[in-house]
């Protein structure tokens, strides 16, 4: 069955159990959950909402990670980035192979956006792809059922 062109979601949704691996707590008793929102085609990209009870952990990153809090706030630290607090609304950009610590102070939830990165070679052969494509017109493409830039006949 093809997927949904379009799909749809809120932020106010079931979470489950999401255990924080026990080896990178450095404090308290952080409970995570978490539910999906969505899921590309490829499998390369998914959102979720994510939620975290206080405490202290690092986290590796092994993706690309977007994040934007929608509740509570957090202190993040790592190397070369002194400790910094973030609240509701801020955005932050993780790269892939990123490590941080994380402080939670009492409650955290956040909208995540995951992207697998793929090797050098791969993406450059992906933007050229695209870049062609780019250059070939769409049928859909409203300048072209507008006329604009068509050829006089």
């Amino acid at each position: 069955m093809p997927l949904a062109r379009i799909e749809t979601g809120h932020c106010n949704v079931d979470l489950k159990p999401a255990p924080i691996e026990p080896s990178w707590i450095i404090e308290g008793n952080p409970e995570a959950r978490n539910c999906a929102l969505s899921v590309s085609a490829d499998r390369a990209a998914c959102t979720l909402i994510w939620s975290c009870t206080e405490g202290k952990f690092n986290w590796y990153y092994d993706c690309d990670e977007t994040i934007v809090i929608l509740e509570g706030s957090i202190v993040l630290e790592s190397d070369g980035m002194p400790p910094q607090r973030y609240g509701v609304g801020d955005v932050i950009f993780f790269r892939d192979g990123a490590h941080a610590k994380w402080h939670v102070e009492g409650y955290v939830k956040k909208v995540a956006f995951f992207r697998k990165t793929n090797p050098v070679g791969l993406s450059l052969a992906v933007r050229a792809v695209n870049k062609l494509r780019s250059l070939i017109p769409r049928r859909h493409d409203p300048a072209i059922q507008r006329g604009i830039g068509a050829t006089a006949r």
